[in-house]
């Protein structure tokens, strides 16, 4: 196949031009406009929460959730450890302190023991977490009934990092509504796309108004510009909204689709020696990347599998890697629940396949044919 197959491509279904064309009719073209808050509108009727506020990028939106529930310089925040550096990197922008917490195989996400052993050591320490980050990776909810209760009983808020997993549910509840603050990212490559972008989502009035106070660049309500505190630039523009409205038309499709595809590789990549990225007990996985790990023992390597897929035009890419292990955390605490670091064995061992919704089954065929040649099968 001459065309390049890309891990998850974005996934068009050509109903977004309608509403930029509606925005270029109207000149709604600033940062403003009708399709900026139908997005919001759609998003929060969609998850069932009561407020959404679009924003320039998932970081932007992590950044000021940070910020509205307290997080200031040196304050501790616990953050899932096997995740991409967008989850956080805003804590390092407010001169937080970061602590890493380790996965488990059960879900690949925060492992509840690992949380509890974390708690005790930094309440020993008088130094409680601001706030705890809870991942859901790869589109997989965490295992809130145990991490939830955990963060509850000392005290400490949560923000759930739901990025890449819109679209999923934990019994019966969308992924995005588990936090104080939820944050969605748009990124091209995710379930929906606004090419750029992200979203905060509470059921917090309050927090919703003061973000969006301190993302359209803190300017106070009179009819003069007047700053009484630091903003940012972080609204998303109408256009980009526009395109997100239509994208909303098929978002259940789009996770159908990407749940078909992980079925696909199981089902035809089953009798190698790998196994599938877990699926939570009672939880509903967007799917987002399909991710496979080889079995401990095997000769072939997560980069074997990489580079004959690149050789056929074909993009995958390893494991995110754990973030207590880039040398910019280097200084940064890690909890994990006892000798095996699993968050390092998944990354040591894992591949994320091409995963996108708009994969045809020829493509399917030849990605399958490819994994079972590096395997001898």
């Amino acid at each position: 196949m001459s065309e390049r197959i890309f891990l998850s491509p974005p996934h068009m279904n050509g109903r977004e031009i309608n509403f930029i064309n509606e925005a270029f009719d109207t000149n709604w073209i600033a940062p403003f406009g009708p399709n900026l808050t139908g997005f919001e509108n759609d998003m929060s009727k969609y998850l069932g929460i009561n407020k959404s506020l679009a924003l320039s990028s998932g970081t932007a939106a992590m950044h000021l959730a940070l910020m509205y529930v307290g997080v200031q310089k040196d304050d501790v925040v616990f953050c899932s450890d096997l995740t991409f550096a967008g989850s956080c990197n805003p804590a390092v922008y407010i001169g937080a302190k970061l602590v890493f917490i380790d996965s488990d195989y059960e879900t690949f996400n925060m492992s509840p023991v690992a949380l509890e052993k974390a708690f005790e050591k930094y309440e020993k320490l008088g130094k409680l977490p601001k706030a705890v980050i809870i991942v859901d990776l790869y589109g997989n909810p965490a295992n809130f009934d145990e991490l939830l209760p955990i963060c509850e009983s000392y005290g400490v808020t949560v923000i759930e990092d739901a990025a890449e997993a819109l679209g999923a549910e934990y019994k019966g509840k969308k992924c995005g509504t588990f936090g104080k603050i939820n944050i969605l990212s748009f990124n091209g490559n995710k379930v929906i796309t606004t090419s750029g972008g992200g979203m905060a989502c509470s059921e917090d009035t309050q927090a919703i108004e003061k973000m969006h106070f301190w993302a359209n660049q803190s300017k106070e309500p009179v009819n003069y510009y007047l700053h009484k505190e630091v903003g940012y630039n972080y609204r998303m523009s109408n256009i980009s909204a526009g395109i997100g409205r239509g994208q909303m038309l098929t978002l259940d499709e789009r996770v159908s689709q990407r749940r078909f595809v992980n079925e696909y590789y199981k089902k035809e990549l089953g009798d190698l020696p790998i196994k599938f990225s877990p699926e939570t007990v009672g939880a509903v996985s967007s799917c987002w990347l399909s991710v496979i790990t080889i079995d401990e023992g095997i000769s072939v390597s997560p980069d074997d599998v990489i580079e004959a897929l690149e050789k056929e035009n074909i993009e995958s890419r390893r494991v995110w890697n754990p973030m207590h292990c880039h040398p910019v955390f280097a200084d940064c605490d890690y909890i994990n629940s006892g000798e095996i670091d699993v968050g390092i064995d998944v990354f040591n061992r894992g591949v994320c396949l091409p995963s996108g919704s708009s994969l045809s089954e020829e493509e399917l065929q030849h990605i399958v044919k490819v994994v079972r040649a590096v395997f001898g099968k």
